[in-house]
């Protein structure tokens, strides 16, 4: 796997690419056929000065991507705490994979031909929810969706009337999808 460390407003020690390199590298092990490895580092101006320093790991191979982001006090301790997130999703990656792999070499089930339309992978549903869609404005919603403590909230948009998704995105801002 190639391995690529980059820094952003602050410098790489040799000893931080060497360790970056050596420990991302080592997560081949976990599942064959990645690629590429990007490892970016950073510092962040935050009031918490044992999170500032920010390591940001992005696997890619075979149409897969796996990333993880993580703050420590410093570059070495974020590069081990990637470094076991990073495991843990190419565990839970590589057990879909080899469940979905068993599953395709078992007895195909009789459908009709007038069923058959392209094929759908198999995404197993785990839980299924019904709700009333409550007519209200983006604002509340946000409001309800906090409350909760989701990173979600569906709602009907009072001021469109559609049925609308408020979303938290990675930096903390709120986004809004809306179904036409």
């Amino acid at each position: 796997m190639k391995v690529l460390v980059s820094g952003r407003r602050t410098t790489i020690s040799d000893a931080l690419k060497k360790q970056a390199e050596e420990k991302i590298g080592a997560l081949d092990k976990f599942l064959s056929g990645l690629e590429t490895a990007e490892v970016h580092f950073w510092e962040e101006k935050v009031a918490n000065k044992n999170d500032r320093e920010v390591c940001e790991v992005t696997l890619q191979g075979h149409g897969h991507h796996v990333r993880s982001k993580v703050s420590a006090p410093d570059g070495f301790t974020a590069i081990d705490l990637a470094v076991d997130k990073l495991e843990r999703q190419l565990r839970k990656l590589k057990t879909k994979l080899q469940k979905r792999s068993r599953m395709k070499g078992a007895e195909p089930i009789a459908v009709p031909q007038d069923l058959l339309a392209d094929p759908v992978p198999d995404y197993p549903i785990v839980k299924n929810k019904k709700f009333v869609l409550t007519s209200m404005e983006p604002a509340q919603a946000a409001l309800q969706m906090d409350l909760l403590n989701h990173s979600f909230y569906v709602f009907k948009n009072a001021e469109t009337d559609l049925t609308s998704v408020l979303y938290r995105r990675e930096d903390g801002e709120i986004g809004l999808i809306e179904a036409q």
